[in-house]
């Protein structure tokens, strides 16, 4: 054992010193070529761990991508922060159930720990009840499953107990530009998308609060606003929103994926205000943070709503201290708090506090070095860590992302603002420097020059 995971540690050790440099994207992208060297018949005879390592190793290697590494600018992607990797290496040899606080006490008390720094850290109540999920996708499932039960139990109905059929119907209010992991959520609750009342949204996709006040009216309501438009970073104004919801009996979920770590930044804090008056919260770790796949957290302010549409009782079950299955939708589930415990003892409030600042200074820097490119139209005013542009029309806008995707310099993506293609700048890597953003920019004027 000794022996096969220090060839391990040296193989990510290599992988980790080669980020700086390697070619971004993977270099393996044809599906055949990589079930040609991971695939295959099952094997009649096993073979000795240290030779299965070093085939994994070689096999999948061309198709990694170095979406760990400081360059890589696509789908809101953190690094790990080195403590949190080291700590996330241990939670795999720990290899603890984080289900109930008897089969592992240190599991359950750092997940509250955790829960509390962070709900101070961004401004939430320190009465809220906390979870981690796999990601924010299930970060949304749980807190909007505590305003299922919340709203219907307002409304006489026992959703836990009587199921969804013959229930009074559910409105969901929620803005044009909202993220599409809310509607699959209504979908996984049994809500279904025809819940969904789009609101009307601004320039910058922020929903209107007139129009939500237009929307609102008698029944069993929920409103999703959202920290971090996922194209432009822009905010809802949570205020006007909540005082809204509010007076109508509505309840307030925010989806806070990225965004909701400006809270944590003195700087940009402005930019929440309000949502600390919602009832539950969804973010997601990994992407600012940066703690290791998967991290997602989930809040709720009342948490006998929390835990009554959460929990799970079982006569064989040993309760304890704090049981991980009153509040996150798995049972089996990894000990996430580890890692997170280990980043935010790393960063400090302040560390924190740095990281968001940098990467925004980061994204307006992208910004100021493409602002002259030729055909270059900037979509969003750079309020966050997003920068959207455009070249000339669609078909040019995707020449250029491919270009860019195949130099390997930086990786980005591609997406649709208001009926029109774009490229989408996401800056959210802790190792991120202000070299790799001129390296990355001049791979992007080039890649335009190119193509025109």
């Amino acid at each position: 054992m000794d022996d096969l995971l220090h060839a391990t540690a040296e193989h990510a050790v290599a992988y980790l010193n080669g980020l700086p440099d390697a070619p971004v994207g993977a270099t393996a992208t044809d599906p055949d070529v990589l079930r040609a060297r991971l695939g295959g018949g099952l094997p009649e005879v096993g073979a000795s761990p240290a030779s299965v390592i070093e085939d994994l190793v070689s096999a999948a290697t061309p198709g990694i991508a170095a979406s760990a590494g400081p360059r890589f600018f696509g789908f809101v992607t953190g690094g790990a922060l080195p403590a949190a990797l080291a700590a996330d290496w241990l939670t795999s040899t720990w290899d603890q159930n984080a289900v109930l606080f008897a089969s592992s006490p240190a599991a359950a008390i750092a997940e509250e720990v955790v829960g509390g720094w962070l709900a101070d850290l961004l401004g939430l109540p320190s009465s809220a009840s906390f979870t981690f999920t796999t990601g924010c996708q299930m970060a949304h499932v749980t807190c909007l499953a505590a305003a299922r039960h919340a709203v219907l139990a307002d409304a006489g109905w026992d959703v836990e107990r009587q199921g969804l059929g013959g229930a009074p119907r559910v409105r969901v209010l929620t803005g044009a530009a909202r993220h599409v992991t809310v509607d699959r959520a209504l979908r996984l609750l049994g809500l279904g998308t025809d819940a969904l009342v789009p609101v009307a949204v601004d320039g910058a996709g922020r929903m209107d609060p007139a129009a939500l006040s237009r929307e609102l009216r008698d029944g069993p309501t929920i409103v999703v606003a959202q920290a971090g438009e996922v194209n432009t970073g822009s905010f809802d104004p949570f205020g006007e929103i909540v005082d809204a919801a509010r007076a109508a009996g509505a309840w307030v979920h925010v989806d806070g994926a990225f965004g909701l770590w400006a809270a944590a930044s003195p700087a940009y804090r402005h930019l929440t205000a309000g949502a600390e008056r919602a009832d539950s919260w969804a973010s997601d770790a990994h992407k600012w943070l940066n703690v290791p796949y998967d991290s997602g957290l989930a809040f709720c302010a009342r948490p006998s709503d929390h835990r009554a549409a959460i929990s799970l009782p079982a006569a064989y079950l040993t309760t304890g201290a704090r049981d991980g299955m009153d509040w996150s939708p798995e049972a089996s589930r990894r000990a996430r708090a580890f890692a997170a415990w280990a980043a935010l003892r790393s960063l400090g409030r302040s560390g924190v506090a740095e990281l968001v600042d940098r990467c925004c200074s980061h994204a307006r820097r992208f910004a100021a070095l493409l602002g002259d490119v030729p055909g270059l139209e900037l979509l969003n005013d750079v309020v966050l860590n997003q920068v959207l542009v455009r070249f000339g029309d669609d078909t040019v806008t995707d020449a250029v992302i491919a270009a860019v995707q195949a130099d390997g310099t930086c990786w980005l993506g591609g997406t649709v603002w208001q009926g029109r293609r774009a490229m989408r700048i996401s800056v959210s890597n802790w190792s991120t420097t202000d070299e790799d953003v001129v390296r990355s920019a001049a791979a992007i004027r080039a890649a335009a020059a190119g193509v025109a």
